[in-house]
């Protein structure tokens, strides 16, 4: 009996040995993983380029939750993410700070922003900034607003964000009253829209018959879309999604849209002359010129016949 108590106790002794030798293993285990990522974490941080098990990659800012439109971005809504060296969009922000910013020089979400999504200077203001539409247009760009109905709009299927042409329907100067002088020509093509009424917003997908429509253009379409509204009636006609190509005609009257010209008639067919000679009828299909002249030479044969 001694024996097995002692065979017991140095089972036990084993058993509590193992026990403390294993989770002893694993707080370690667990302490090596957190520091290996609080390294990183301040290697991301200091160093634009850190090694990572796909090569080199830089830290980019993304959001760390969906971001909606008009939100002041902070320090909580962001997060830093390692991406390839060649894969990382164009003008993203390296650090945290360079999009939250001091106290009261937030920046501004331009755009609703998803879970991840890589925060790019397009989709927010500068360092306190305003939601204006002046953040949103592009450099040497122009932003200018046109009169809308339910016509001129399309209805008002024109949303923020689409894509139009302008066109100018006018009368044309110096013709007579007689002919119609109407003249449609185009101001702007593929050009995008800011606006419509007071909303900038590129989310909305819900059609809204507005009053005025407001449109991104060159300085130079600008003046002439200001001065089309003062002589004329300025529309819009809304393009497909990603079509961009180049209209064939810039300008149309009212003589380009009559009928086609009707095809020309046949000649007419030659007359026929019947000439009688006693009991015998002859029938001759020529020209006028060519049968008179076969008909007096008939006739002359005729005569002199006995």
């Amino acid at each position: 009996m001694y024996a097995a108590t002692l065979r017991g106790v140095g089972m036990s002794s084993i058993s509590i040995r193992t026990i403390a030798t294993v989770m002893a293993a694993l707080l370690f285990g667990v302490v090596a993983v957190l520091l290996t990522r609080a390294y990183l974490s301040r290697a991301v941080r200091s160093n634009p380029e850190v090694a990572t098990s796909n090569g080199v990659a830089i830290p980019v800012v993304v959001a760390a939750a969906n971001i909606p439109r008009g939100a002041t971005l902070d320090a909580s809504m962001l997060k830093l993410v390692a991406y390839p060296t060649d894969g990382a969009p164009a003008g993203v922000f390296h650090t945290v700070a360079e999009v939250a910013g001091a106290a009261g020089q937030g920046r501004l979400a331009l755009r609703s922003m998803v879970v991840n999504e890589p925060v790019l200077p397009g989709n927010i203001t500068g360092p306190g900034g305003k939601l204006n539409l002046s953040a949103v247009v592009t450099p040497g760009m122009r932003a200018v607003s046109l009169r809308s109905n339910d016509v001129s709009g399309v209805g008002g299927f024109v949303l923020p964000g689409d894509r139009v042409d302008i066109l100018l329907t006018r009368a044309v100067s110096g013709s007579s009253q007689a002919t119609n002088n109407t003249v449609t020509q185009v101001l702007a093509e593929n050009v995008r829209v800011l606006g419509v009424d007071q909303s900038a917003n590129d989310e909305a997908d819900k059609p809204v018959v507005a009053k005025a429509v407001t449109i991104e253009v060159t300085p130079e379409q600008a003046q002439s879309i200001s001065l089309g509204q003062q002589i004329g009636s300025v529309s819009m006609s809304l393009r497909r999604v990603a079509d961009d190509g180049q209209l064939k005609v810039k300008a149309m009257t009212v003589a380009d849209l009559s009928p086609a010209p009707r095809r020309a008639a046949g000649p007419a067919p030659a007359p026929a002359i019947r000439v009688i000679r006693g009991v015998n009828a002859t029938k001759f299909s020529f020209g006028v010129g060519a049968a008179l002249e076969q008909t007096a030479a008939q006739t002359q044969a005729a005569v002199k016949a006995p």
